[in-house]
């Protein structure tokens, strides 16, 4: 098994590269990829420039370390309006937050409450508003960071167990996340099933949502399993249980076979 959305000290996670590699191998995982948060302009959960360049440095010298005893993959998570362009062993493209042309933004990550003032503020508390115009950028999210894994898909429902701030069922939040599923199944990138809600108790289940996926594996999309990790503890959460759970979503990719 692998896990390759994970996070360290590098961007927002707690603990270095080195702990989360040994925590995978603690879990019996084959193979283990680091995706710190991108350097984004405006953004402050991701990577420095400096940051960047000593992050890429570090994986390279871990890689060699841990050869033959557990594969260690050097990667991204990108977001939608990141400036890094460097070459990584894969790139997770995510959108955690919707920029609008006078300048607002509203943040999708971080908490229920940020969340909801950003909605009122900018969107004059219209969720579904807010719906489409995060799943719009979602659905050229693969074209816009040239990922080889699309993210936590529907983050913007993370805590909608918790503070149910609108219903997933409307039909206009389902035509919205149609549209953008339509979209990437195109370019035959797999989706994310995330289980980091769920390690933070935000979640009783991974996102996407059943619904979603069952939507994707009907249209011949795929799966991938991940933890997005913050801390050495959460490393692989759930990733088993989940596979027994969730159809095809143990999927290897190709560049994991080479």
């Amino acid at each position: 098994m692998f896990d390759l959305h994970m996070h360290s000290a590098y961007s927002d996670g707690q603990n270095t590269p080195e702990e989360m590699i040994r925590a995978a191998m603690d879990r019996g995982l084959d193979c283990v990829g680091i995706s710190d948060h991108s350097h984004t302009p405006g953004d402050d959960c991701g990577m420095t420039l400096e940051g960047t360049a000593a992050y890429r440095a570090e994986m390279a010298e871990l890689k060699q370390k841990y050869a033959g005893k557990i594969r260690v993959l050097c990667g991204l998570e990108r977001d939608y309006y990141s400036d890094d362009d460097l070459p990584y062993d894969y790139v997770i493209g995510s959108v955690h937050f919707v920029r609008f042309p006078d300048g607002k933004q509203v943040v999708v990550d971080w908490t229920a409450d940020i969340q909801r003032q950003g909605v009122e503020t900018v969107m004059g508390g219209d969720w579904y508003a807010f719906a489409e115009a995060y799943y719009e950028l979602v659905g050229r999210v693969v074209e816009q960071t040239g990922c080889d894994i699309i993210g936590h898909f529907d983050l913007l429902s993370k805590f909608v167990e918790q503070a149910p701030l609108f219903d997933p069922a409307h039909p206009r939040y389902v035509r919205a996340w149609r549209k953008a599923a339509d979209r990437l199944l195109k370019t035959g990138k797999p989706f994310e099933v995330n289980t980091g809600a769920m390690s933070r108790g935000y979640r009783t289940s991974p996102y996407p949502s059943e619904e979603i996926r069952n939507y994707i594996l009907s249209k011949g999309g795929r799966l991938i399993l991940s933890s997005d990790a913050h801390r050495k503890e959460h490393v692989g959460y759930a990733l088993e249980k989940v596979a027994g759970e969730v159809p095809r979503a143990g999927e290897w990719l190709t560049f994991m076979k080479e």
